[in-house]
């Protein structure tokens, strides 16, 4: 019974998970009053500094992790640009060579820029993590009544969720455009409804221009699929028709010569990486046989390549006589 009274009494004073120092005061002194004081002015500060002090360290410790595995990415790439260095320098041709060398570099400040900015948004989504907690047990420690607190942070949580959904969407896909490096500044993309060159991209919109010159803004949440058409290298497909009685294999190394002698020109603005296919006869239309000629090219230069090549395969075929049919009917006229 008298323990009962002791700890009943204890518990008056020190509440019912009571401190060491509170405790320890009131056992030697039996005062409630000081014991509670004790237990306000040292043992309560006393936690509350150490709550704070385990959230410094998790901070730090959960930093330095984001930090190791933001260097090991950071390796990663360094050896694939390092590689594809190399590569570069093998190159025969010395403008293409210093050119995909600068594309690769490019590429390289990208990345880098890239994973700063993830390194960035998780360590600041892990310091307010961090915080949060540590705010919440701090109050519990100054015996704030957490349940309206949570429950009002719930129902404000949930109504701004259902009003932020989208833009909560848009900040989740920016992060994951960012991961998966699906565009940077200055790729030729089509995001659905529109193309253009990126000109920014943040974790809430993507800014693009298209070729009349008009900025358009998307939210991220709302771009389904992306083409990009600026990743690495590229290709200009030509489908080019010729009058069904043209040599086929006469037109096709008309083609494959004026193809080649843009190759072998090295021009900066269409960049030509590898010798020029004939892929054959594509189709035979209504009123053209239909060859395929393949080009692989810089990135963002297929454009370019193909303009050059169509106006020089017109004069060639010109010089040769071959035909580029255009429609034609055969009209039949009947007197009664």
């Amino acid at each position: 019974m008298a323990l009962e009274i002791l700890a009943q009494t204890v518990n008056d004073a020190c509440g019912p998970d009571p401190g060491f120092f509170c405790e320890l005061v009131f056992d030697n002194t039996e005062n409630e009053r000081l014991a509670e004081i004790i237990g306000w002015v040292v043992e309560r500060p006393l936690r509350i500094v150490l709550i704070l002090l385990v959230a410094w360290i998790a901070k730090k410790i959960i930093h330095k992790l984001i930090e190791r595995a933001v260097a090991r990415l950071m390796r990663q790439a360094e050896t694939s640009t390092e590689e594809q260095l190399k590569s570069a320098s093998k190159l025969d041709i010395g403008s293409v060579a210093a050119k995909a060398i600068n594309r690769i570099n490019e590429r390289q400040v990208r990345s880098s820029q890239r994973i700063a900015t993830i390194a960035t948004v998780l360590k600041s989504l892990a310091s307010a993590v961090i915080l949060a907690v540590a705010a919440l047990l701090c109050l519990s420690e100054l015996n704030i009544d957490l349940a309206p607190l949570i429950a009002g942070a719930g129902i404000a949580g949930l109504a701004v969720g259902f009003g932020a959904q989208s833009l909560v969407r848009d900040f989740l896909a920016g992060i994951f455009i960012l991961i998966e490096d699906q565009f940077g500044v200055g790729d030729v993309v089509d995001v659905g409804d529109t193309s253009g060159v990126i000109e920014t991209v943040s974790l809430r919109t993507t800014t693009l221009r298209d070729v009349n010159g008009v900025v358009w803004t998307v939210p991220n949440g709302e771009i389904r699929r992306t083409a990009n058409h600026s990743q690495l290298w590229a290709r200009a497909i030509l489908d080019i028709g010729v009058s069904y009685d043209t040599d086929i294999d006469q037109a096709s190394e008309v083609m494959k010569r004026v193809a080649d002698e843009l190759w072998q020109e090295n021009r900066e603005d269409a960049t030509i990486l590898e010798e020029p296919a004939i892929w054959g006869v594509e189709k035979l239309a209504d009123d053209a046989v239909v060859i395929r000629l393949v080009v692989k090219t810089d990135p963002s230069e297929q454009w370019n390549v193909g303009r050059i090549l169509r106006a020089r395969i017109k004069y060639a075929f010109d010089a040769e006589g071959i035909e580029i049919p255009f429609p034609q009917r055969t009209v039949w006229i009947r007197n009664q």
